[in-house]
């Protein structure tokens, strides 16, 4: 960092030789907090442009390896490499080139958005801060109070200011914690939209936590689940749901945080649980008047 600035991001041109490298690749990462582990020796690979929900209930780990992607946390012991670079050696190479949101971080709330914008634009070395600013303003519509005290808004309108300053600097990596938190349905509808067009104008690789599993399963390719520590599963929405006999991601992460076994879930489904799961080829056949469910099931 010079003189309290981010080096320039690297330039977009850049992107294209890298593409055969994984955006994100962690080796036997682990976070002890005294006798506690908190990251439990996670090894995972994120190509470049993947959309990946981390899913996980509280105290899975979540939030302690993201910290440790944005080099807030230095890891116990493993290794973590971001865009090509390892972050432990070069972290100030890469930062630059990523960026977080998360609505439970706050901002000065004596700024301004457009204020607080420029200082995170300045930092980033944007080199049309204001250009910028008024693009993302009208984009995630928050023009109409980017010039009133942030402690004068309310949460949802802090979330999307919030989503503005990760994507102040254009980044290739965009980590997200509860992107869509406190917006209302039809914002959130639209804020997902936006994300869903920004990765693919820009090829950026987006990693996602979040508790609303409709979210996850709308933007994400890949989901990783994630329990004490540990990934204990890992694969497409679609993959999951087929795994586990589930009608929905939220019903696999009951399963996953109760630690039922795929087999378990399939072997404790009700009826009416089995009935719901079927696919609609595989439904039987309206039943003619009088005719018993035997007999139409034959």
């Amino acid at each position: 960092m010079r003189g309290g600035v981010w080096p320039r991001a690297a330039a977009r041109g850049n992107i294209p030789a890298r593409m055969s490298q994984p955006a994100i690749e962690i080796r036997d990462l682990t976070k002890r907090f005294g006798p506690v582990i908190a990251v439990d020796g996670l090894s995972f690979r994120i190509g470049v442009g993947e959309t990946v929900g981390l899913l996980g209930g509280n105290g899975a780990g979540k939030t302690t390896t993201i910290a440790m992607l944005l080099g807030l946390l230095l890891p116990s012991s493993g290794s973590i490499t971001v865009l090509g670079e390892d972050l432990a050696k070069h972290r100030y190479r890469v930062l630059p080139r990523m960026n977080f949101s998360s609505p439970y971080v706050d901002l000065p709330k004596r700024l301004t958005p457009r204020e607080n914008l420029d200082v995170f634009a300045r930092l980033y070395e944007v080199s049309d801060r204001k250009a910028r600013i008024d693009e993302l303003a009208e984009a995630l519509h928050i023009d109409e109070f980017l010039n009133r005290p942030l402690q004068t808004l309310s949460a949802g309108q802090k979330t999307r200011v919030s989503l503005a300053k990760a994507l102040i600097n254009s980044p290739e990596l965009l980590l997200l914690d509860e992107p869509t938190a406190s917006l209302d349905p039809d914002t959130a509808d639209w804020i997902r939209v936006y994300l869903e067009g920004y990765k693919r104008r820009t090829g950026a690789t987006l990693v996602l936590a979040s508790h609303n599993m409709h979210e996850v399963e709308r933007l994400a390719s890949r989901v990783m689940m994630m329990r004490a520590g540990r990934i204990v599963d890992d694969g497409a929405p679609t993959a999951l749901l087929a795994k586990y006999g589930r009608r929905n991601l939220e019903e696999v992460f009951l399963d996953i945080a109760r630690n039922r076994a795929p087999d378990e879930t399939q072997r404790n489904r009700t009826p009416d649980e089995t009935q719901r799961n079927r696919a609609p080829d595989e439904a039987p056949r309206n039943r003619a008047p009088g005719e018993t469910p035997r007999e139409a099931a034959q």
